[in-house]
């Protein structure tokens, strides 16, 4: 909010909109609904909003985990399964979440999701998962993932590795039912409210789905948790967010 020409009931009204609105909503709605003039200036501020998304003392998940990838982006010709990352505007995206296991009225063991974390990554190499995990899950989780061999032994050597192989890739939703679920929710979500982001801006967005995703169930937290971590934030100008080194 720093120096910024907008009332700061403004700022207010766009933080409760941005953090409780269900689908989201992209710059130009915004806009519009703020009577903010010009579009650069919306899209700006859901920016400076979404680095208030993403608290830098936030604890790693823990547990049991799921971990897969999935790319993000348009088709790219000639190209299937990873090799699509190799795409100009293909941007590959690894994401992990929490299985929270409980027994039902029933007596029946389900499964349901907890905490998510999702993050860009330039290739699924042993040594880019595994930098992922370390930065993201609490070491001695119990790790569920496809087999993929960048999940190898030193990756995950801090954790108890089980391996569920998918040999059929439409059966892989069903094997991985939780961070799939959160792939094909991210997917809609950057087609159908944004249609599609530049690779260099999907981090900011990727913060975004997983404050969403984290807080599904209290709105009202979310609202007050934007404004409490924009509050400790440095203000960030609009020429670095437009930069390709600040993404």
């Amino acid at each position: 909010m720093h120096r910024a020409h907008l009332p700061i009931q403004e700022w207010f009204w766009a933080a409760y909109l941005v953090s409780t609105h269900t689908p989201g909503i992209s710059a130009l709605p915004r806009q519009r609904q703020l009577g903010i003039g010009g579009y650069q200036n919306a899209w700006h501020l859901l920016h400076r909003l979404r680095k208030g998304m993403v608290n830098d003392n936030r604890t790693k998940i823990s547990g049991l985990v799921e971990v897969d990838e999935t790319h993000i982006g348009g088709p790219v010709k000639g190209k299937k399964g990873r090799g699509v990352a190799a795409g100009k505007h293909k941007s590959l995206v690894v994401g992990a979440v929490e299985v929270l296991v409980y027994t039902d009225v029933q007596g029946k063991r389900r499964e349901r999701a907890g905490r998510l974390r999702l993050e860009p990554i330039a290739d699924a190499s042993g040594m880019a998962l595994g930098a992922f995990l370390t930065h993201h899950v609490e070491g001695d989780s119990n790790v569920r993932t496809d087999g993929w061999r960048g999940y190898s032994e030193s990756a995950l050597e801090e954790y108890t590795h089980h391996v569920r192989v998918v040999g059929d890739p439409s059966q892989a939703p069903r094997r991985f039912p939780h961070i799939h679920r959160v792939f094909s929710n991210l997917k809609a979500w950057l087609n159908g409210t944004h249609h599609g982001v530049e690779p260099k801006h999907l981090p900011s967005y990727l913060d975004e789905c997983v404050f969403r995703f984290n807080r599904r169930k209290t709105p009202m937290a979310a609202f007050q948790t934007v404004l409490g971590i924009s509050a400790q934030k440095s203000p960030i100008a609009l020429t670095e967010l437009m930069s390709p080194e600040s993404k």
